[in-house]
């Protein structure tokens, strides 16, 4: 790769911001309130149906699918990107990113502290972004291999299907609260006590909303609506590992030192966040599902700049990328995410390069 001229590529990516950031009013307001409408009438549809499954078992199963679609909806296009802070300019107290709390386990104020600051300042910098393997995967050779990883991809799943408590647990950094870990590199800003009333405080309303309140409800049908949730619940945790592990995890993305990164221009955290990033191609409906994730890369670059805009951005920063031969990681769903499952498998086994040096 030929040396880059940091300062000329981080002209042109914040043109790119600067110029979208002006086309942004009516018509984003407008987009996120007609998302919020929809999942709203999935979510009571899905509810409805479930407790039609007496009058036939297909009514049940069509309310699970339009309640997992409401969670990931709500989750994703709407809760991920309102805590983002990408639409906060609307002044609107129920789209605002210092007040929203979304429908999973995970405490949104712990998320937006941790995740906005630890994550999209630090993206892939080992040693200081938690994201990169969540404290449970070996995803690079910058970690020391062990034993436990040999089984990761089962980890990886099991992950995957409990994603929402994960994330809340990843998020309070657990390991610390309620293990003791030290970490010299992380800042304690909310004491440990309060981070643990806020596990199981949100933790228990999801599960007496999911579990206990909307089966009480449905009296008689109390066990249809009780595996209606558990599945819907289900459906949406595995849709939003998989999405959020082929932005982050798949077979080309790279890592970082802490020692790259001191005095870092923003032309070179730019450059980092390209690189440390996936997209994922498909059609307008995947990416709403997506939350837009689906452009991982304009998603970190831009992380304030409304969802529905990367769409927009995205051949205009690959065009950049390619003036600068920088690779811009874009993929079908099935190549990246074979991408994933190909990074979980080599690094769960010991380095080559350290197994041949120890003979």
């Amino acid at each position: 790769m030929n040396p880059i001229d940091f300062k000329a590529f981080e002209s042109a990516i914040k043109n790119i911001k600067q110029t979208t950031l002006a086309k942004v009013g009516a018509e984003d307001a407008t987009y996120i309130r007609s998302i919020i409408r929809r999942q709203r009438y999935c979510e009571w549809g899905g509810r409805i149906l479930l407790m039609c499954g007496l009058i036939h078992p297909a009514m049940w199963g069509i309310g699970v699918l339009l309640l997992a679609l409401a969670k990931i909806l709500e989750n994703m296009e709407i809760g991920h990107n309102v805590m983002h802070g990408q639409y906060d300019w609307m002044n609107d107290k129920h789209i605002n990113s210092r007040a929203y709390e979304w429908d999973i386990a995970c405490d949104g104020a712990s998320w937006n502290r941790v995740h906005n600051f630890e994550h999209h300042t630090y993206t892939n910098v080992i040693g200081k972004d938690r994201d990169f393997g969540y404290g449970l995967l070996r995803l690079s050779s910058d970690f020391r291999w062990r034993i436990k990883n040999l089984w990761q991809f089962i980890t990886y799943l099991n992950l995957s299907v409990l994603f929402q408590w994960g994330i809340s647990y990843h998020e309070l950094a657990g390991e610390r609260v309620f293990i003791g870990k030290k970490n010299e590199n992380r800042n304690h800003h909310v004491d440990h006590g309060e981070l643990k009333r806020r596990f199981f405080g949100k933790g228990a309303r999801q599960l007496i909303k999911d579990y206990l309140l909307f089966p009480a409800i449905a009296g008689p049908l109390f066990l249809w609506v009780f595996v209606g949730n558990l599945l819907a619940n289900l459906l949406r945790n595995l849709w939003t590992s998989t999405i959020i592990f082929c932005g982050h995890f798949t077979e080309h993305v790279h890592t970082f030192t802490e020692e790259s990164i001191k005095d870092e221009s923003l032309g070179h955290w730019y450059y980092r966040q390209g690189l440390g990033s996936s997209n994922i191609q498909g059609k307008h409906w995947f990416h709403v599902l997506t939350g837009h994730l689906s452009f991982q890369i304009e998603h970190h670059l831009f992380p304030d700049l409304p969802s529905s805009r990367y769409q927009e951005v995205a051949p205009q920063v690959q065009a950049v990328f390619k003036e600068y031969g920088l690779p811009y990681n874009t993929g079908s769903f099935w190549t990246q995410y074979s991408g994933v499952v190909k990074r979980i498998l080599r690094y769960s086994l010991p380095d080559k390069k350290r197994v041949a040096s120890a003979k």
